[in-house]
This record gives C-alpha cells, structure tokens and sequence, in this order.
C-alpha cells in the first residue's frame, strides 16, 4: 500500500499529474452540481453518458492553457482557473435557484448587476453547502502550500501541451455530434438553456452565450431610429382598416387563448374507423358564435411554438433561423399584447406547464409584460401526471382553473397545451382512440394524443361555462405549427386519402385552426387566407384597441380589403390565387402546377416582393431592437423588474390581488370557487 501511495505522490509531483488531478476533480464537482442543485431533465443512457462526460473537453482546453507556462506560474494559473471556473458554477447555482435557468451574458450585461435581477438578496438565496464547490480549489492550495505536492521545475514540453489542446478539441467535436444526434438543432433552435448545459456542459453553454450576446450587441449597436422608418413606410401602405361591423364588439371581455400543441387543421371533422378525433372541437368550430378559419396557416420556422407566441404576441414574425424568444426576448423591447391591455386594465397571464426557462418564456414575458407566468413549479407534479414534456393536459387544466378563477377581471390568458407533443407519446390509461393504420410510428399515435388533447378541452369549456367565464370571455384557439412534418409524405399521403403528396398538398398541410368565440359574436366559417402574424390585429379590433400606429406586420382577418398573401419564413407564399413553393407555381383552387404567362409573371413578383419586404422588415425591427426608438402614444415601455415569477411571489401577489381589485371570479363569490371542475383523468382517482 506505501509503494502505491508513492507512486501516486511521485506522479502528483510532476506538472501533467497536478493537471490530472485538478481536471478530475474539477469534473467530479461539475457533475455533483449537475445531480444536486439542477433541473436538467436528464433521461436515457445517451444523455446520462452526455452528463457525466461533459465537463472533461472544457476543463482539458482551459486548465490545458497553464501547461503551455513554466515553474510555479503553472500550478497557479490552474488554480486561478479553477476559481474562476467553480465561482461560474457558484453564480449559477444562484440564479438557478431563483429562476430556475441558467445566467446569460445578456442578463449580465442588461442589468449591469446580477444581484438587482434576483428577487430576494444574496443572503436569503446562499446555502451554507454552495461553497463546497470551492472545496476542490482550497484543497489543492493547500496541498501546495502544506509541500505535500511539490513544485515540479521542469519544463513541460510544448507539443504535449498542444496535444491536450487538439485532444480538447477532438472531444468537443465528438461530444457535440452525439448531443446533436439525440437533439438535432441544439445550438440553431435553442430551446432551452438546460439542454444546452445537459448536452454541452456548462462552460460550452459559457461561450455560446457570449458568442449570442456579442452578435445580438453588433446588430443593436449599429441600429439607429432612421431605420425605423422604412419600416413605418410598408406598414403605412400595407396597413388596412378594421371592420365597422365587429370593431369593439368584445370590448371589456376577458380573453382566453388555448394553444393547441402541434395540432392541424385536417384534424378538424378527421374521423378514424368512423370516430371523430376531435368532437368538441368540431362543435366548437361549427359554433354559429365562433368565427372559424378553414384557409389559416402556421408561418413559423425552426422557433417553432416561440416562433408562433412571437407572432401572436406581437405581430413580428420569428427569425429565419434560431429563436426570435431566446435570442432576443431578454433584452428587446416589446410592445406586446399583455403589456398594451395591461394598460388598459387587464390583468395579463400565461399558463405552461413545463418549466418556465423552455424558449426563455421566464425572461421574454417579463419582456411582453405578462403580470403572471404560472410555469411548472405552480402545478402539482407526480411521475404520472406528466408526458413528454410537460403536463398533460387535462391535469394542466384542471390545475389552471384555480388560478384563473383568482385573475381580476378583465384578464387576458393564455393557457399552452403539450400533451399533443411530438413524440406523441402517451399511456394505456389514458388511450380510449384508435390510431391510425399508416405504418408510420411516428404518425399514427397523433390522433390519439390529438383525441386526448379535445377531451381536456371538452372539460375545460364545461368548466368556464358552470363557472361564468364563457359569457364574459373572447375564447381564442390556435394551432401553433405542423404537428407531422413533411418527412413524412407516404404517412400523409394515406391520411389525405392521396396516392402521393406534392409540393401543393404540404404547403395546404401546414393549415392549423384559428377559432374566435364570444357570446353574440357573428360567427361562421370564413374563407380569407390568413396566418398567425395577423391574430393581434385581429383580435385588438375586436377589444376596440385602436391599433394604427402600432409596429404589427399582420392585418385585421375581419377587414374586407386585406391583401390575403400568406408568407412563409423561407420566403414562398399562399395568396387565394397561387402556391409558390420554391420555384413552381400551383393554382391555389386546383393544385395543377402553372406555367405563369406576362401578366401573373408581374403578380407572382409584385407578391414576392411584399414576401421578402414584410419578412426582412420584422427581421429589422428584431434585430436591431428598433421598437426602443418607437414610443406608442398612450403606451408605457414595460418595466421588466416589476416582475418576479417565482412561486410563493406570484401566490402572494395573486391574495394580494383578491383585496386591492376585488373583481376576479372568487373575489366577487366571496373568496369560493364559482364551479368544481370535473376531469375523468384516470391519475386523480
């Protein structure tokens, strides 16, 4: 056993077996954080290998920069790197405490200080046991300090030092590879900081951030008010007028919007072995008070559902690639839906039941103005009551009915479904549907999940109409993009009852519902062209919120002189004349493919042209965080510190509430529920 220790001690005496001790212990640390202090949503041995093996690339390139020094410097430039590197981790697990993500350089470089975006001090966040992670570093002074490592003189040689670079480098790529086969688009779509970190590690996501934050910086410090005019100029002649007939009809309502995951338009009277997917819905969707649309599209792109809230929040459309939410939702300006109510008395809220940081929703809404975000850490969570990645969906409800009923009114909600969630994933208990008979794995279980999705909904509009919310309320429905993507022609061929699909058939594939209801409204199917870009505009008209002077590329779908141009992110189009996708031209009514003579060569371009205007112009306005220079008349920029969406501040905001605006449900039955929500969901009995 003393030959081993030894051999051990003469090892750690040289330069390369310090370094090996430090990155070992440095990696070992990394991982006990991982495991105790975050949420990373680990599951599956791929992920779990990611997770353990991550923080070896990063620790091997940085504690890899002292070896290319000589003598004492190198053993004190590890050290200095350790600390810098464990005082990241300490950060983090802060910030991770409070808000359940992981800290930004933006954030950073936003708030000047860290402390002021936390809502409590320093002092009542810090637990005793966060220094351990120093514990590695004081033990390793010591070490040095005690002479029980020496100081090993010689010179390193430089290429073995080179070496660990390229090593470093190797392993970076190699672990890269494997993340983005398990989750293609990581670093393109950015869903969620802890996936960057589950995957990565936290020093890539490090480096990531400061490589976002300083590209978000050089187009932001180039942009100046000018650039907002050629912006006012296409919306001024684009811009349409609303309709007399409907303008201000829903005024003082409240507004619910439920966000149908993943779910399309050809679901709506789809039946399978001759049942109806989506009963309720169809009824809902028939409902002679419910203005329908049958020629709605999805215009999202890789951001996909953030890509759609963008949309419907604001009137901009998402980015050509990555995330308009995570990429810009923290620092940006907005003039959104919750934040132009909010001050015209509503009381504004998002309902999610997944953890709040997924698309950066926790930092964006504070953004738009959102007074509550009830994210996961508000809901009851069991092993069963979640699927894929969240939730489900009856459960979701019947949880969100507490606090909505506690909401003063006027409120504007938005309640987001997931259990409708690719992989479409869900248990025998809850699985009363056939699915469909494709062959395809990935497409046949949507029906069902879709089923699912239509029974919550069922109990959920039972519950607002016992409870009086369905008299006083504009219920808004909306597909947020495809659900089955175009990888799947031969499954969709068969669901359409088609041979095979063309290019015409996807772009008509990429329909998604739009439904608006309200007590007395005028309802029916309509036949416009219309996208998510134009649902704000839409439903403002509908609020009596004059809106003219607003930065929204959409228009009133109620408006009888609308263009009807539909654009897609990649820049191809649907107008009730033609589909352009890439370059064939189909007529809209027929499908045939068109050979454009003279006169529809000059329409197909004067429509392109509109396409890739409206499409860069919103890109601009992103960008370039132009919205900064715009002051709306009547309209106060949103103070994002005023928002704090931890659970006990929204619980005791929401008792607050009930005191200085007496006017939510509750409030006005004297602090009872209106109605017992009923759910046959089989985990509650």
């Amino acid at each position: 056993m003393s030959d081993f220790v030894k051999r051990t001690t003469a090892k750690l005496n040289t330069v390369f077996g310090f370094f090996i001790l430090v990155v070992v212990l440095f990696c070992i640390k990394t991982y006990i954080a991982y495991q105790t202090e975050f949420s990373l949503g680990v599951k599956g041995g791929v992920q779990q290998f990611l997770l353990a093996v991550n923080p070896i690339p990063a620790a091997l390139l940085l504690f890899g920069i002292a070896l290319y020094f000589r003598g004492r410097l190198v053993y004190w430039l590890m050290i200095l790197i350790d600390l810098i590197q464990t005082s990241w981790i300490f950060a983090n697990i802060l910030y991770y405490r409070e808000f359940s993500d992981f800290m930004t350089f933006s954030v950073i470089k936003g708030s000047g200080n860290v402390q002021n975006n936390l809502g409590k001090s320093v002092g009542q966040i810090i637990h005793p046991t966060d220094f351990f992670v120093y514990l590695d570093v004081i033990l390793l002074i010591a070490l040095l300090m005690t002479h029980v490592i020496r100081v090993d003189s010689r010179p390193f040689k430089r290429r073995y030092a080179l070496t660990v670079s390229v090593l470093a480098f190797s392993l970076m790529g190699a672990e890269y590879g494997m993340a983005n086969a398990d989750r293609s688009g990581l670093l393109t779509r950015t869903f969620d900081n802890n996936y960057l970190v589950k995957y990565l590690g936290l020093n890539e996501y490090a480096a990531f951030s400061v490589y976002q934050t300083q590209k978000q910086s050089s187009t932001r410090a180039h942009a100046n008010a000018g650039d907002l005019q050629s912006v006012k100029n296409y919306l001024k002649h684009n811009r349409v007028g609303d309709n007399p007939a409907y303008f201000g009809t829903e005024k003082g309502k409240n507004v619910i919007i439920i966000h149908l995951e993943s779910f399309q338009q050809f679901l709506i009277n789809y039946k399978v072995d001759g049942k109806e997917v989506t009963p309720n819905l169809n009824k809902f969707y028939k409902n002679q008070n419910t203005l329908s649309y049958d020629n709605f599209y999805n215009q999202v792109a890789q951001g996909k559902t953030s890509d759609a809230e963008m949309m419907l929040e604001n009137s901009l459309f998402g980015l050509p690639q990555g995330s308009a939410m995570t990429e810009y939702g923290t620092q940006n300006t907005f003039q959104a839906a919750p934040a132009m109510l909010g001050q015209k008395g509503y009381t504004s809220a998002a309902f999610h039941g997944d953890v709040p940081s997924f698309w950066n929703r926790d930092n964006t809404y504070k953004s738009w103005g959102y007074d509550y975000f009830f994210s996961s850490q508000y809901y009851k969570e069991k092993s069963d009551y979640t699927v894929g990645y969240g939730l489900k969906d009856k459960i979701f409800f019947r949880d969100s009915a507490k606090y909505l009923q506690q909401l003063p009114q006027p409120f504007y909600a938005k309640l987001i479904t997931l259990t409708n969630h690719y992989p479409y994933e869900l248990d025998k208990q809850n699985t009363d549907f056939p699915a469909t008979k494709t062959g395809d794995k990935t497409v046949d279980p949507y029906v069902q999940t879709a089923h699912y999705l239509d029974e919550a909904f069922g109990e959920f509009l039972t519950y607002m109409k016992q409870s009086g919310l369905y008299k006083n309320s504009m219920i808004v429905l909306y597909g947020d993009h495809y659900g089955i993507s175009n990888n799947h022609r031969a499954a969709i061929a068969q669901l359409l009852g088609k041979k095979k699909v063309t290019s015409y058939d996807l772009a008509q594939f990429q329909k998604v519902p739009l439904m608006i209801h309200a007590d007395g409204l005028k309802g029916g199917i309509q036949h416009t062209y219309g996208g998510e870009i134009d649902v704000l505009p839409t439903l403002m008209d509908l609020l009596g919120v004059k809106d003219n002077n607003t930065i929204q590329f959409g228009n009133d779908l109620l408006a009888k002189n609308r263009s009807q141009t539909v654009a897609f992110r990649n820049g191809d189009f649907v107008t009730p004349q033609f589909v352009k996708q890439g370059s064939t031209v189909y007529d809209t009514k027929t499908g045939a493919v068109i050979k454009p003579n003279a006169t529809q060569k000059k329409t197909l371009a004067r429509e392109q042209n509109h396409v890739t205007s409206e499409l860069s112009l919103s890109d601009r306005v992103i960008q370039g965080d132009l919205l900064r220079f715009y002051q709306l008349k009547d309209f106060k920029s949103v103070d994002k510190t005023k928002f704090n969406y931890k659970y006990t501040n929204g619980i005791q905001q929401l008792k607050d509430a009930q005191k200085s605006e007496p006017t939510s449900l509750m409030a006005k039955n004297h602090g009872k529920a209106t109605a017992d929500y009923k759910t046959d969901a089989p985990e509650l009995k």
